[in-house]
């Protein structure tokens, strides 16, 4: 069940309808059409020779959400009228707004700009009917700020009471220890394919990085000459790689001392861009020189196709 409604506007104000409770807001949900999966094109070829046709490509469509709302008084005694006109606050049309949709187990969130908002004024029980037309149709996971993080490293705590050095020239007492690992699983919920934020920072020198999906053999290889042309130097300490392989944002980064630095073509030409797919996905990652000097991280969206 849908608990509650939360929309912004375009200039970040703030509205929250809880559909249990309307005579706070004066906007009672009656219902919310397209939060389910929209339509999609599915490109056929036919075959003169044979039954039937060819797939080719499919694509999912753009997504139109309908509120039909209807007005009522609320606790503190605002009328019909005002609570109306607060629908152009919150429902600007041609601006982008964002929605905010709570159920019993899902928190996601979706934008879109405003078509219509057409309210029945001329009738005992005002109403309106909202039209929202979201280009990206997901819905995307709000939970913990809606990134999911996968660590490829951890630290081992080190550090006991009593303690003692037991030495005036040499550091015997470890605090602790940073196991790196070469292999991770990232294990995705959502419903489509999404891309990834693969993060990499430096604790040292290392040489032509190599990540891979161990279970579709794609991979993704950075080759630090290249690195060393643009920059004057290959990965050193400190340094940090942003890879992002979302569709439409693909990029790579290597930010040094404050400053940002395009390395997109310091990556293999036969480059494979990773997408998650529902379930686990086995990633690991290997170095000429230095493995041990790289921590990464793989962060993502979930993606829904439905509420």
């Amino acid at each position: 069940m849908i608990k509650r409604v939360v929309v912004t506007n375009d200039i970040g104000d703030k509205i929250s309808i809880d559909l249990y409770n309307p005579y706070d807001t004066g906007f009672i949900i009656r219902s919310i059409s397209g939060l389910g999966s929209p339509d999609a094109d599915v490109n056929i070829t036919d075959i003169i020779t044979r039954d039937g046709g060819v797939y080719n490509s499919s694509r999912m469509n753009q997504r139109n959400i309908v509120f039909d709302i209807l007005f009522t008084r609320t606790r503190t005694g605002e009328s019909i009228e005002t609570i109306r006109q607060k629908t152009y606050k919150y429902f600007p049309v041609k601006r982008k707004i964002s929605l905010l949709i709570e159920t019993d187990n899902r928190m996601v969130t979706i934008s879109g700009y405003v078509e219509s908002n057409e309210p029945d004024i001329f009738s005992s029980n005002e109403s309106t009917k909202i039209s929202i037309i979201c280009p990206d149709p997901y819905f995307y996971d709000a939970k913990n700020g809606g990134d999911s993080v996968t660590t490829f490293y951890s630290v081992e705590p080190m550090f006991e009471f009593p303690f003692s050095n037991e030495s005036l020239t040499e550091r015997l007492l470890i605090m602790g220890e940073i196991d790196i690992a070469t292999e991770g699983v990232v294990t995705y919920h959502g419903d489509s394919e999404v891309g990834i934020t693969i993060f990499i920072h430096a604790l040292g020198l290392a040489t032509n990085i190599t990540i891979y999906n161990i279970d579709t053999r794609e991979q993704m290889s950075i080759d630090t000459d290249k690195i060393a042309t643009i920059t004057g130097s290959g990965i050193v300490a400190g340094d940090d790689i942003y890879i992002n392989t979302a569709k439409g944002a693909k990029s790579i980064t290597l930010i040094r001392d404050g400053v940002s630095y395009n390395i997109l073509n310091c990556l293999d030409k036969n480059v494979d861009w990773f997408t998650l797919v529902k379930g686990d996905n086995m990633f690991g990652f290997t170095a000429e020189v230095g493995i041990s000097n790289l921590q990464i991280q793989v962060i993502n969206k979930t993606l829904y196709e439905g509420v």
